[in-house]
Formats: structure tokens, sequence, C-alpha cells
């Protein structure tokens, strides 16, 4: 379960794109007022990235634009990812006990500061929070 916070004084409008292989989420856009949360569900093995578009405007019918982190003018960004600059949450999931692998990077440039804090349900190690959490573009 993936609980995505908009911890901005603005709203963000989340995108989400599965990997080859994978189904996507519930949902691959939506809006996201400020201090508002929301629980995307996904399943063992999935892969794939999540991001933030700010500044966007979408019709009655889902067509617009974002500032940041457009994904073909959509609301819902339907397998289509993210216009660079755009930071992004990578993540491959395990199976079973097996490992989680993720990363925040800004190989697609910077947007937004963004910060992972995962759980762990196996208690093995401790899980490793990542990210960037100053704006980097002052």
């Amino acid at each position: 379960i993936f609980t995505i916070t908009n911890n901005c004084p603005y709203t963000i409008w989340p995108g989400t794109l599965a990997g080859a292989g994978t189904p996507a989420l519930p949902t691959t856009g939506f809006q996201l007022d400020s201090g508002q949360a929301v629980k995307l569900t996904s399943v063992p093995g999935w892969s794939g990235r999540i991001w933030a578009r700010t500044g966007c405007t979408f019709d009655a019918t889902g067509i617009g634009k974002c500032q940041t982190g457009d994904c073909g003018g959509r609301l819902e960004c339907d397998g289509n990812g993210a216009a660079p600059p755009t930071s992004l949450f990578e993540i491959t999931i395990g199976q079973g006990d097996q490992q989680d692998y993720y990363d925040v990077s800004m190989v697609d440039g910077y947007n937004l500061p963004m910060l992972v804090l995962p759980r762990g349900v196996y208690g093995k190690s401790a899980c490793n929070a990542t990210g960037c959490v100053t704006d980097i573009n002052r």
C-alpha cells in the first residue's frame, strides 16, 4: 500500500506509471489538496514510478495540462510518464519476503521535495528513508 501525502501548501496532482509487465495502480492520476492523503494498493512484484505534478488545470473530461510533471495532457496518465523536470519515486516490490528496491530520483530533473518513508512488514531490518526534502530550486 502506497500512502501519498501532500505536505505542500498547495494542490498537487500525483501521477503513477507501472513498469513493464505489472498492472496499473487503481488510479494513474488524481488531485491531492494540501494536507490530504490517499492510499493506493499495489500487488507483489509491482514496479513503477510515482510523481507529483504542479500547476495543473483539467476540464470535466480530464483533459488539460500541468506546469511540471505533465503526462500527456490528461488527469489520468494512462501509461504516459512524466515530462521533465520531475522528481520521481521509483520502486520494485519484492514478492514474499524478498527485498524491495526503491529510490527518489532526480534523473528527470526536480520539481518538488519528496520523502519516502517505507514501513517493513517482515521485521528483518529497518527500512531506510530516502528523498530530497529541501527545495533545491532555491
